[in-house]
């Protein structure tokens, strides 16, 4: 059986329009391009090309999964951010477009040969763009998830910063050596309350993992962690950059001790909310 590209797009975008998926028929186009190998740009350009059996088999099967709710890059195995596409799979978070702003809140108090530490790295994507942009830079990657790691190491490979990249399984600060001194410490951790969970897209809360979304309670726990054990880990003048949720501004104000850290600034996201905490170390 053959069919054309066209054809297949159709019956894709209408099964995941039928199954709630925003932007069906962009979805639908990227699953295709992802089985058939080509970019979005060829299947409108070969819109009556034929597809294989194989092919069309192979994208009604992962038009399923999409339409379940699977997120499309963990059907893909890829995510952009920064302009690079990062690995990614299920035992990490897809990164998302709001943590670029941490990296740049990072890039501009960075030194060409900063060292840094990456809380809870997940995919690497934080880590390896800051070494990618600073050439001179050293890291440390943190997570307590030795299959988000193995993620992480991978991507490490793929940019070929692994000989300026450590990476450390520790649950936060644990595992590190007391000497490790850093320029800047970063984190995008888990802060999604446990009373929030169920009001999260499908995609998120059925398939990205939980220990990366949510501390439990508040959604508070990892970042008061951090705030308490960083300093020791900071050079005099170093800084922490966390990113925050929706709701945490007032509260992160509330417990950041001011014998210890300098609140510089907390940045909003592109909708106005309150998303990065610059802090630096007196």
């Amino acid at each position: 059986m053959t069919v054309s590209i066209a054809t297949v797009l159709l019956e894709g975008s209408q099964l995941l329009r039928k199954a709630g998926v925003p932007e069906a028929r962009r979805e639908a186009g990227s699953l295709l391009a992802h089985v058939i190998e080509k970019d979005r740009t060829f299947l409108i350009s070969h819109a009556e090309d034929l597809l294989n059996e194989k092919e069309f088999e192979t994208f009604r099967e992962i038009v399923k999964r999409r339409a379940s709710g699977e997120p499309l890059q963990y059907i893909t195995g890829r995510q952009d951010f920064y302009g690079r596409e990062f690995g990614v799979s299920p035992a990490v978070l897809i990164p998302r477009p709001e943590t670029e702003l941490l990296v740049e809140a990072a890039l501009n108090v960075m030194d060409d040969d900063s060292t840094l530490c990456d809380v809870g790295t997940g995919s690497g994507c934080i880590a390896i763009t800051l070494l990618c942009e600073r050439p001179s830079a050293r890291a440390t990657a943190v997570d307590i998830s030795e299959p988000a790691l193995k993620v992480a190491r991978q991507n490490a490979e793929t940019f070929g910063v692994t000989d300026r990249l450590e990476f450390v399984r520790s649950d936060c600060f644990e595992s590190l050596s007391n000497a490790a001194q850093f320029d800047l410490i970063l984190s995008n951790p888990p802060y999604v309350s446990a009373e929030m969970i169920p009001e999260l897209q499908r995609e998120v809360k059925d398939h990205e993992p939980i220990v990366a979304l949510s501390p439990g309670t508040d959604g508070l726990s990892i970042i008061r962690r951090l705030v308490d054990d960083a300093p020791q880990f900071l050079r005099k003048d170093g800084f922490m950059l966390l990113e925050i949720g929706f709701d945490q501004g007032e509260a992160i104000r509330e417990l950041v001790d001011v014998q210890t850290w300098e609140l510089i600034d907390i940045k909003p996201d592109l909708q106005g909310i309150p998303r990065t905490v610059l802090l630096q170390k007196k």
